[in-house]
């Protein structure tokens, strides 16, 4: 147990065995599905599909052992959503970039997040953030990781007329809705790990609804695609040139912020901060996320940031780096067993989601909503997350308004000079989306 305590901050008068490794099963689950849209969205960018599920499972496995080595918190990493989106839609198909130079992309973002995390930059950042912000990316998260579990299941779709619509009642929201209702149940019983038996449930009672896809050759055990066709295979003929470097900057905007949001609300309902709201471990945890995308990059995939899902893992009670360190495990197990884990529906991993969210989402109590100058930027961090789908837009919103409400009334005191700076940085970024990164290298070779 001492060693247990040293290496992975375990405490056996507060923490037991069992709970974190029902924990990190759970976070894996949850996030499992990113061993199967990731490779498909590589695919689409040019990249052979086998050798991106590898390098996704390997570099997963790998950044969130490191997380419980380096940080001793029960977060997991991955590829992220959203930007490995990024990586195949608009950097290959829509700049005209190779994967190769996209890959060496994201290589440079991590060296960069290396020399900024080692400098304090980062952590900087993330202390410079108000405590009612804070709060905000909690309840926020929590809002938007519902909506993800919902839209999954198809509980919640898209509609021409009003965006967002309530779906139909068919097998896959009957089932999620019925796991809604059972994770809550579990939950008020008092049942350990309630979280990961209904996935489980739901798994199996999706079976004979159609829900849940039996293969027709279905084979338990499967040999890991080679890596060959993706590991080190950079290009950097376009590093030294302008728009490279705006891609760069896009990528890095996208992983802090997400990274941030991540940490500060998974570490809040965890109760893992300090008493002025400060995350002991977040230097480590940062690092980690740093190397994680370079050794991602090296073996083929896109950028691996700390996953939101982390959340089922802490709800479910894991507090130390084990819960990471069984995660990390399973996605090494994955790669044998990919036919098994990745059966596992949406419609399953719903409850999960949905339940995480009510339980963030209590943050928003901590709010004060009798001065606008808190409140306004709280309610534009929570509620532009789910609605922009991205919880780094929800930051930089919130942020923007907490600056703006300040200074128009008078209290430019209550603003440090971080926020000053990221407040600049944040407009210059919607500047270069409105005006076009093309336009903007086009214009500086023009003079």
């Amino acid at each position: 147990m001492n060693i247990l305590q040293r290496v992975f901050g375990f405490n056996p008068k507060t923490m037991t065995l069992r709970t974190e490794f029902i924990a990190g099963l759970t976070t894996f689950l949850t996030m499992s599905y990113i061993l199967a849209v990731n490779p498909g969205l590589m695919e689409t960018a040019g990249m052979d599909k086998g050798a991106a599920f590898t390098a996704t499972a390997i570099a997963s496995a790998f950044a969130t052992i490191l997380m419980a080595v380096l940080a001793k918190v029960p977060f997991a990493l991955a590829p992220g959503m959203g930007i490995n989106a990024f990586f195949a839609y608009s950097l290959v198909l829509g700049m005209g970039y190779s994967w190769e130079q996209a890959l060496t992309a994201v290589l440079v973002e991590g060296i960069v997040f290396v020399v900024l995390t080692v400098f304090n930059v980062r952590e900087a950042i993330v202390n410079s953030i108000p405590e009612t912000i804070r709060h905000a990316i909690t309840a926020g998260i929590g809002l938007f990781i519902a909506f993800i579990g919902l839209k999954g299941a198809g509980m919640v779709v898209s509609n021409p007329a009003t965006f967002v619509t309530l779906g139909e009642w068919n097998a896959s929201s009957i089932i999620a809705f019925v796991g809604i209702i059972l994770a809550a149940v579990l939950m008020k019983l008092h049942v350990r790990g309630a979280i990961f038996y209904t996935i489980i449930a739901v798994t199996i009672i999706g079976i004979p609804l159609g829900v849940t896809h039996l293969p027709k050759d279905f084979n338990l055990i499967a040999i890991p695609h080679s890596l060959e066709p993706t590991f080190f295979k950079f290009d950097f003929s376009k590093l030294f040139t302008f728009d490279f470097a705006v891609v760069v900057f896009s990528l890095i905007f996208m992983d802090l912020f997400d990274t941030l949001g991540t940490l500060v609300g998974a570490s809040n309902r965890a109760g893992m901060v300090d008493k002025d709201g400060r995350m002991p471990h977040l230097r480590p945890a940062l690092l980690t996320d740093s190397i994680g995308t370079i050794f991602g990059a090296i073996l083929g995939t896109s950028t691996v940031t700390t996953y939101v899902e982390s959340s089922t893992g802490i709800a479910a009670g894991g507090r130390s780096g084990l819960t990471a360190l069984y995660t990390g495990l399973l996605f090494l197990v994955a790669l044998f067993f990919s036919p098994l884990f990745l059966m596992i529906p949406s419609a399953a991993t719903t409850s999960a989601l949905v339940i995480v969210g009510v339980l963030m989402l209590e943050s928003g109590r901590k709010i004060n909503y009798n001065d606008i100058t808190e409140s306004l930027p709280a309610f534009m961090t929570i509620i532009m997350m789910p609605l922009a789908y991205s919880i780094a837009e929800g930051i930089v919103l919130g942020m923007l308004t907490y600056v703006s409400v300040k200074l128009l009334t008078g209290r430019s005191r209550e603003l440090s000079v971080t926020m000053y700076i990221l407040a600049v940085f944040f407009l210059l970024r919607y500047v270069v989306n409105q005006v076009g990164a093309d336009n903007i290298v086009h214009w500086f070779q023009s003079l």
